[in-house]
């Protein structure tokens, strides 16, 4: 299958690269130079300025740009019965979308994140029970996927496409907290990643809820539980809940902004 990538910022280009590592075919459109000059260089990826020369050779295009620019981008090419449309740009509506693609193209809103580009991407799709096996795929190669209602895509934008960042950040109180311990800096940096993607392949492999998970860590007169004390009683975890919440108002609000 041949994959057509339509914008290759931070977003487009993760997605390129991680489709590369799959084995896909690609055509990657981008007006920047400079953007198209970053990707990397494979007999397997066509670089191009011509966005209607890009998706004529694409069984899926992939629309990664800014939402402000959507529209300008749509009407600069035309589909054919046969494609699909995944739009990964946020906020942009599926009714949008199908009002302004041009031609006869199946469309599919997705709400990824950038850890496409190491194969694994977080996304949300929709709608659901009407996403095309080849977009399965995609989404499958890129990461895991779970396919939801539209009217749900502003908090899953919030949760997996902005989360992310606020995950980054408890990352860098944790890597802090282990060079004032005396760690060096590579070592904790080290330790706290690793210790992230651990704790994640712990959720996604088991079957017991977040809570069961944190109890069987911490050992009655351990160490955890002084921790979990200590956050607990700081109830540490509401920042993170108005975090989400105040991601999903914006969301919103661009959406309503943009006449998306």
């Amino acid at each position: 299958m041949k994959v057509s990538v339509i914008g290759c910022g931070n977003l487009g280009s993760a997605v390129v690269k991680g489709l590369l590592a799959e084995g896909y075919d690609l055509v990657a459109c981008d007006k920047d130079e400079d953007a198209l000059a970053a990707l990397p260089e494979s007999d397997r990826i066509n670089k191009t300025k011509d966005s209607s020369v890009a998706v004529q050779e694409g069984e899926v295009v992939i629309l990664a740009v800014k939402p402000k620019v959507a529209g300008a981008v749509l009407d600069s090419f035309e589909l054919e019965e046969g494609q699909v449309l995944a739009s990964f740009a946020a906020a942009v509506s599926l009714e949008f979308l199908r009002e302004n693609a041009r031609g006869g193209a199946q469309v599919v809103r997705v709400m990824p994140n950038l850890a496409g580009e190491y194969n694994k991407m977080a996304a949300a799709v929709s709608p659901p029970g009407e996403v095309p096996e080849n977009v399965q795929r995609i989404l499958g190669d890129l990461g895991s996927y779970v396919e939801i209602d539209e009217s749900l895509m502003d908090i899953a934008t919030a949760v997996n496409g902005s989360g992310p960042a606020f995950v980054f950040y408890a990352m860098k109180a944790m890597k802090e907290a282990g060079v004032e311990g005396g760690l060096d800096e590579d070592a904790a940096e080290t330790l706290t990643a690793q210790t992230f993607s651990g704790a994640a392949a712990i959720v996604n492999n088991d079957d017991r809820s977040l809570d069961e998970l944190i109890e069987a860590v911490c050992s009655p007169g351990g160490t955890t539980i002084e921790g979990m004390e200590v956050l607990r009683e700081a109830d540490a975890g509401e920042p993170f809940v108005e975090a989400v919440a105040a991601a999903e108002r914006r969301s919103e609000e661009i959406t309503e902004e943009l006449d998306l």
